[in-house]
């Protein structure tokens, strides 16, 4: 199924940053076809990315415990980088510096508006909630945040769309220069905890684990991001995992190796949420070098759902808002989805298929 409105393309707000922060493995090669060996073994290199987020748990989990080792093949070499803002990772897939990533929507669609519809396709969901605008204790209503300082992971990510959207609903204007009724100040998720605590910053709207490490820090959540999607019965697309449309047409057995695991590693967070979230944990602290602390993994944990399905509804929404907030213009999103090896997936499991619209 396709997307009913087709709106046209034009470029998007962001503009290429620094790519990679954490790098682990990310090759320089140019993702070659996959072959086939005499016996029949698929070969080739993925190299994957995601951030060090509990929105990215289907990622951590699937790493951690093997998975996506062990459905690529043997055949198959995983490289893995880690990124902090999904600018820096849609500039590394759009370079070629990665084949897929783990990836949030409104970049997403930056990066499928920028090349004019040719070179990302979102192939599955994988997480939905776990966002929040948290805020000093003394903030306790919207009208109150007039003339504070507001953090985002980064200009244009789905985070900062969220927050200035919301804003502009209730009548307080900003701009990407940091200016007007609300000053917002993207910056990396590593640092924000820290600017809240000294005061640099009197809220941040952050992913978990991020939004839960502020509470711990005094703060308070003001808005729960769910709350402002009754349409979508509070479910909002966090993560998808984002495919080159380069990769996916050289290496469709890797790629549809790839969405296999991305789906058994949620169905693993599914079938025992408490372990999930141990193993979770065990890999984000190897990857930030100390893993959450039970009260602050409880806590950020709660908000999160873990499912295959974008939540088409939800990312054409997000876009729109984009438009609105005149970030990007005219979208035309027709084709960003390629479902059909999911829906495979799912249904030789008995699972509900997905749409893209």
């Amino acid at each position: 199924m396709r997307p009913s409105r087709l709106w046209r393309a034009a470029t998007p707000l962001i503009a290429a940053g620094a790519l990679v922060l954490a790098v682990v493995g990310c090759s320089s090669d140019d993702g070659d076809s996959q072959t086939v060996a005499s016996n029949g073994q698929i070969t080739g290199t993925l190299r994957l990315g995601y951030f060090p987020n509990l929105t990215h748990a289907p990622a951590l989990y699937g790493a951690e415990k093997g998975i996506f080792a062990k459905d690529l093949g043997s055949g198959v070499t995983l490289k893995t980088s880690t990124f902090n803002s999904g600018v820096q990772e849609a500039e590394a897939i759009l370079s070629g510096a990665i084949d897929a990533g783990y990836i949030g929507p409104n970049p997403a669609v930056n990066s499928f508006i920028k090349s004019h519809g040719e070179a990302v396709r979102i192939v599955s969901g994988a997480t939905s909630g776990g966002a929040s605008l948290v805020v000093k204790p003394e903030i306790t209503s919207v009208a109150q945040l007039k003339g504070t300082t507001l953090a985002t992971p980064s200009l244009g990510n789905t985070q900062d769309v969220a927050l200035r959207y919301f804003l502009k609903k209730n009548g307080l204007k900003t701009d990407t220069q940091g200016g007007g009724d609300v000053s917002i100040k993207p910056q990396d998720n590593t640092v924000t905890v820290d600017a809240f605590a000294n005061r640099a910053i009197d809220g941040a709207w952050v992913p978990e684990p991020t939004a839960s490490r502020l509470v711990a820090a005094g703060g308070k959540v003001l808005v729960d991001e769910a709350d402002e999607w009754p349409e979508t019965k509070g479910q909002f697309v966090t993560t998808v995992l984002l495919v080159s449309t380069d990769y996916l047409k050289k290496n469709p057995e890797i790629v549809r190796r790839l969405i296999t695991a991305n789906v058994e590693s949620i169905n693993a967070l599914n079938a025992d949420r408490d372990a999930g979230a141990k193993v979770t944990n065990t890999a984000l602290g190897k990857l930030s070098g100390k893993p959450l602390s039970d009260k602050i993994l409880t806590l950020a944990w709660k908000g999160l759902t873990f499912t295959p399905d974008p939540i088409a509804a939800s990312l054409f929404t997000s876009a729109k808002h984009q438009e609105e907030l005149g970030l990007i213009k005219n979208p035309k999103l027709d084709g960003l989805f390629d479902l059909t090896v999911l829906n495979e997936i799912l249904a030789k499991q008995g699972k509900p298929t997905v749409a893209d619209s």
